[in-house]
């Protein structure tokens, strides 16, 4: 069955890609300078792994993480509470005709390669590997 023209593989497309690269280059600078009024995130180093943004371009989920993992469960409700003020933060350094709404979310991408990391190293993995 041939695609039609509005149907499209199966992941993000190059506009959403770079759109989110923007977007997470944008929120890395400004919660690197202290940029934001969030006291609950001062002196909170917070690492922003990766944004997906929605076809439309409107919604972005923001991937986070505190440096070392130091109360990530209060650092995202931070985050998500001053959701608006990153918001209009990121609307003043990127070019787009609609800032899109922000969701933080934790980014697990690290917990994911530790447990590979540790499957890998396990003996009966190993010699089926060899």
């Amino acid at each position: 069955m041939a695609k039609r023209g509005h149907e499209r593989a199966e992941g993000p497309s190059q506009r959403q890609l770079r759109v989110g690269e923007t977007i997470r280059r944008a929120l890395s600078g400004i919660l690197l300078r202290g940029e934001h009024h969030v006291s609950d995130l001062e002196n909170v180093p917070i690492t922003v792994g990766e944004v997906r943004i929605s076809p439309d371009l409107r919604q972005a989920t923001v991937y986070v993480m505190p440096l070392g993992g130091r109360d990530a469960a209060g650092a995202l409700a931070a985050l998500n509470r001053a959701r608006a003020e990153f918001r209009h933060l990121v609307s003043r350094e990127i070019t787009l005709k609609f800032a899109p709404d922000l969701h933080f979310a934790l980014d697990r991408t690290y917990d994911q390669m530790d447990d590979t990391r540790r499957m890998l190293s396990n003996p009966a993995v190993k010699r089926d590997l060899d």
